[in-house]
C-alpha cells in the first residue's frame, strides 16, 4: 500500500508552512531518510525527509504553496506499485445534493437557502431571496412575512427630522444628515449637531491618493505574518503587568571582567552581558517557579527545565533561539552556545529543537541605546525579561548623601497576570537586583 507522506508539525501551535522547493520529482527515487522537500515556517526553513524508501508520487501541494501540518502532501510507492494504487484524490469530502434538496432549497439565481413553504411563498409574491435576512441556516415563512411586511410600510415624509436652520447648513457643509446625531426633541437634528459633526469630518485623517501613496510596497513574509499573528494575540488575550527596576551593576561587572580575564587564559570567547544575565536569571527562576511556569485553560505548568530563549534580530524579523537547562550550565558554556545559536540563527541554520520548548525569554535592547522598554511575552511563557543599556551616572550610594558615579540598567519584567501576581513579579526582581548587585549569592 502507498506510503502517505505528512507533513509534520513543527511547532505547537502550528497549522499550516510554505513549500519552498521539492528535491525530488514526482517518478523519482527516494531514500528514508533523505531530504525531499524545503519547508519555511514563521521560524524556520528546514529540510523534511522522506518517511520511507520509494518513488514520490501525486505531490499535492507545489511551491510557494501554503500546506497544512500532519495532513498528506504526496505518497511513496513502494516496490511492485503503481499510481493504480494510490487512494482516491485526497482533499475534503463534498456531498452532492439529491434534485429533491436543491429543488426545495435553492434556485439557480440564489446562493441562499429556505425551506420548502418559504420557497413557494418566494415565487408567489416575486421576493428575491438574496434580500432577505435571517438569523438561522435557512429561510423561513416567518422572515418571508417579515420581508413583506418592511416592503410594504410606507416610508415617513422625512427621513431623518430635522430643523430648517439644520437643514441649510447640512446644504453648506455637504452633510448627510442621515449619519448625525440629532440632539433635539425625538431625535431632531439641531444645526450645532451639524456643525459638530462637520467639524469632526475635518479632523479625520485624508486618505493618500496615488501620487501620494507609498513609494514601494513590501509584501510581508510568512515570518513576519506569523510574527504578527503571534504578538497581536499575546497582547490582546494575555494580560500583561509591567515592573520596572533599576540595578547597580558595578559589582557585576567587576565580576564579568575576572570572568573575561580567565576566558582569555583559556581560549575562550569573551562573555557577554547577555550571557551574564542569563546565568543570573536561571539562578532566579529556580526561586519562582511562577515565572517558569504557562497558562493552560484552568490550570498552571509549571516546567522542571529552565530553558530561556534570547530575543535576536534578524532582517526578516524576529527569532528566539532557546538555551535549554541553562540552569545545569556554567557562564562560560552558557555564552559558547548563545553565540553558537545566535551566528546560525543570522545565516538560517536554526533547527526545530533549537528554538521550541522555551519557558523564560530575555530580550536586550542595550546595544541600541534604549534606556526602558516593555516587551510582549512570547506565548505560552508567563514571562519576558526586556534588558536596557548600561549607563553610567551619579547616585546617591549611602545615608549621608554620598555621590559617585555607577553603571546604572533598566530591567522591565512583562508577566501574565494570570499566572503571576504583582507581589510574586516583585520578589523575582528584588532576587534579580540582590543578585546582580551581589554575584556571591550566587555560590554562597
Amino acid at each position: 500500500m502507498p506510503k502517505p507522506f505528512i507533513m509534520p508539525k513543527m511547532d505547537m501551535d502550528q497549522e499550516q508552512v510554505t513549500i519552498n522547493e521539492w528535491l525530488k520529482k514526482e517518478g523519482e527515487f527516494v531514500e528514508k531518510g533523505e531530504p525531499v522537500v524545503v519547508i519555511e515556517t514563521d521560524k524556520i526553513t528546514s529540510e523534511v525527509e522522506a518517511p520511507a524508501s520509494g518513488k514520490l508520487a501525486r505531490i499535492l501541494y507545489q511551491e510557494n504553496q501554503t500546506a497544512p501540518v500532519t495532513k498528506v502532501v504526496a505518497y511513496i510507492l513502494e516496490e511492485g506499485e503503481t499510481e493504480a494504487d494510490l487512494p482516491q484524490e485526497d482533499g475534503p469530502e463534498v456531498k452532492e445534493p439529491s434534485k429533491i434538496e436543491e429543488d426545495l432549497s435553492t434556485t439557480p439565481e440564489t446562493k441562499k437557502s429556505a425551506t420548502p413553504v418559504a420557497q413557494r411563498m418566494a415565487e408567489a409574491e416575486g421576493v428575491d431571496l438574496d434580500k432577505v435576512q435571517t438569523a438561522g441556516e435557512k429561510i423561513t415563512k416567518e422572515d418571508i412575512q417579515s420581508y413583506l411586511q418592511d416592503q410594504h410600510k410606507v416610508k415617513p415624509r422625512v427621513e431623518t427630522p430635522a430643523t430648517p436652520a439644520a437643514r441649510r447648513l447640512a446644504a453648506e457643509e455637504k452633510v448627510d444628515l442621515n449619519k448625525v446625531h440629532g440632539s433635539g426633541p425625538r431625535g431632531r437634528v439641531q444645526a450645532a449637531d451639524v456643525s459638530a459633526f462637520a467639524t469632526q469630518q475635518t479632523l479625520q485623517p485624508i486618505p493618500l491618493t496615488k501620487e501620494e501613496s507609498a513609494a514601494e510596497v513590501l509584501e510581508l513574509s510568512n515570518m513576519r505574518k506569523r510574527i504578527a499573528e503571534r504578538l497581536t494575540s499575546s497582547y490582546q488575550t494575555t494580560p500583561h503587568i509591567f515592573l520596572t527596576v533599576e540595578v547597580d551593576m558595578s559589582h557585576s561587572e567587576e565580576s564579568r571582567k575576572r570572568l573575561n580575564a580567565l576566558a582569555v587564559k583559556r581560549d575562550l570567547p569573551e562573555i557577554s552581558l547577555t550571557a551574564y544575565l542569563v546565568r543570573v536569571a536561571a539562578w532566579c527562576l529556580k526561586r519562582h517557579p511562577y515565572l517558569n511556569a504557562s497558562y493552560q485553560e484552568d490550570h498552571i505548568n509549571f516546567w522542571e527545565d529552565i530553558n530561556i530563549g534570547i530575543a535576536t534580530a534578524l532582517e526578516e524579523g524576529l527569532i528566539v533561539p532557546v538555551i535549554h537547562h541553562v540552569d545545569q550550565m556554567s557562564t562560560t558554556e552558557i555564552n559558547s552556545r548563545m553565540r553558537s545559536l545566535t551566528q546560525r540563527a543570522r545565516s538560517g541554520e536554526l533547527t526545530r529543537e533549537e528554538i521550541q520548548g522555551g519557558t523564560f525569554t530575555i530580550s536586550n535592547l542595550g546595544m541600541y541605546g534604549i534606556h526602558s522598554f516593555t516587551a510582549i511575552i512570547n506565548p505560552p511563557q508567563s514571562a519576558i525579561l526586556a534588558v536596557g543599556t548600561l549607563t553610567r551616572r551619579p547616585i546617591v550610594i549611602d545615608k549621608q548623601d554620598t555621590i559617585e558615579v555607577r553603571p546604572m540598567m533598566m530591567l522591565t519584567l512583562s508577566a501574565d497576570h494570570r499566572i503571576v501576581d504583582g507581589a510574586v513579579a516583585a520578589n523575582f526582581l528584588a532576587d534579580l537586583v540582590n543578585a546582580l548587585e551581589t554575584p556571591e549569592l550566587l555560590i554562597f
